[in-house]
């Protein structure tokens, strides 16, 4: 009897444990814009990102952009977004057409198509 509860117990921790594993994983992929973002129109370190697709660069008020992307000629899409997530240090070079434009973002390396879904699909719902 001993033995089944705790096999039975170990089947439950293995469960719940994978029930949580999907949201885990989602948390992880947006996780890093919460460390300088908020998902609401409020800035953080950044600008909020509620909004952000459609909204052209560099706009929002009381925000301290570097003048390349403050002066920039591109609005957040889909495939933007992508890059930036990516690595923000070479888009911006890649978008403003300057080798040497800057800005303050450090890249953050969401490279993977799928987390960048999960990114772009939370960046969606608000």
């Amino acid at each position: 009897m001993k033995k089944l509860m705790m096999i039975a117990a170990s089947a439950a921790f293995v469960l719940s444990t994978m029930a949580l594993a999907p949201v885990a994983a989602q948390a992880a992929a947006w996780g890093k814009c919460k460390a300088c973002h908020n998902f609401t129109e409020k800035k953080k370190v950044g600008p909020g990102l509620a909004g952000v697709f459609g909204r052209h660069v560099g706009i929002m008020p009381d925000m301290n952009y570097s003048a390349d992307v403050k002066g920039g000629d591109w609005s957040w899409d889909e495939a933007h977004l992508r890059e930036w997530m990516c690595n923000s240090k070479k888009a911006v070079k890649e978008f403003t057409g300057n080798p040497k434009a800057r800005t303050k973002m450090p890249a953050q390396k969401i490279c993977d198509a799928a987390k960048q879904d999960e990114v772009l699909a939370k960046l969606k719902s608000i």
